[in-house]
């Protein structure tokens, strides 16, 4: 009985121990694949991990490479916008110099109106003057023609020395005036000196030899183609006549002015005749 109570022991013990080790076996297997899988997902978070440190490493350079950039265009952009200001600041100061130079500018012109206003004012005040002149000028020359008129009426035709009647003539400058503006003839006026030297008049040398103031009567040398002509005793306003030229032509000589040593006239001469070299008109 003992002995089958010790059997019976040994095969309770037995069969705990294997159930035991059935447990452990169990357990040692679980706990295997437990590990397996353990491994296979620290593998596996290993994996990402490396996949996630290599995008980070990537994410890191692209990131500093954009940081670069970053800072290079800020950079650019501050040197774009330093210069931007420079080139804002010069701008300003070239309108600031350029109103100046305008407010200079329409100062000169306001003090060149104002000085053109002035010489218009006075240009004015000058052209009233001139149309009062011009009034007085034209009152002037009416009297005048008034007077021409007047001397045309008292100019006379007198029988020459030579026995030819003479044109019309002239007693004083005026009248003489008067004959120039005619055409007909031409005229030199004269002034001669008792005693002086021959004058040269057109083509004619003329030289006054004697005066008597108390007769108005006068004494002169005629010199015409190389021969001397004396006109003597002639008289105021009295027609002196000779013929002188290759073609002879009447010339006249008229004394209107008689001093005690002098006398003054004219000589006239046909419109052909030669006018000499140095001969008034």
């Amino acid at each position: 009985m003992e002995y089958v109570k010790e059997v019976e022991v040994e095969r309770s013990v037995s069969g705990a121990f294997i159930g035991v080790v059935a447990v452990a076996l169990l357990s040692a297997i679980g706990a295997l694949g437990w590990c397996y899988f353990l491994q296979k997902n620290v593998n596996v978070n290993q994996q990402k991990l490396s996949e996630a440190q290599q995008q980070n490493t990537e994410l890191s350079a692209k990131l500093d490479t954009t940081n670069a950039r970053l800072r290079a265009t800020t950079e650019t952009l501050g040197q774009s916008v330093g210069m931007t200001q420079k080139q804002i600041e010069l701008k300003t100061q070239g309108l600031l110099a350029a109103q100046a130079a305008q407010r200079d500018i329409a100062a000169k012109l306001q003090a060149q109106q104002q000085a053109t206003e002035k010489q218009v004012g006075a240009v004015s005040n000058d052209v009233a003057s001139v149309k009062t002149d011009v009034g007085g000028v034209k009152t002037d020359v009416a009297t005048t023609k008034s007077d021409l008129e007047a001397t045309k009426t008292q100019l006379n035709r007198t029988m020459g020395d030579q026995g030819v009647m003479s044109g019309l003539i002239a007693t004083n400058h005026d009248e003489l005036e008067v004959l120039r503006h005619k055409g007909d003839r031409n005229y030199y006026e004269f002034s001669l000196q008792k005693g002086g030297k021959p004058t040269l008049l057109a083509t004619i040398k003329l030289q006054l030899k004697k005066v008597d103031e108390k007769h108005s009567r006068y004494t002169m040398n005629v010199s015409a183609d190389d021969r001397n002509i004396e006109k003597k005793d002639k008289g105021l306003d009295e027609p002196v006549q000779f013929y002188t030229g290759k073609t002879p032509v009447l010339y006249e000589l008229v004394v209107n002015q008689l001093d005690k040593n002098k006398v003054s006239g004219y000589l006239s001469t046909p419109k052909n005749a030669p006018k000499g070299a140095d001969a008034p008109q």
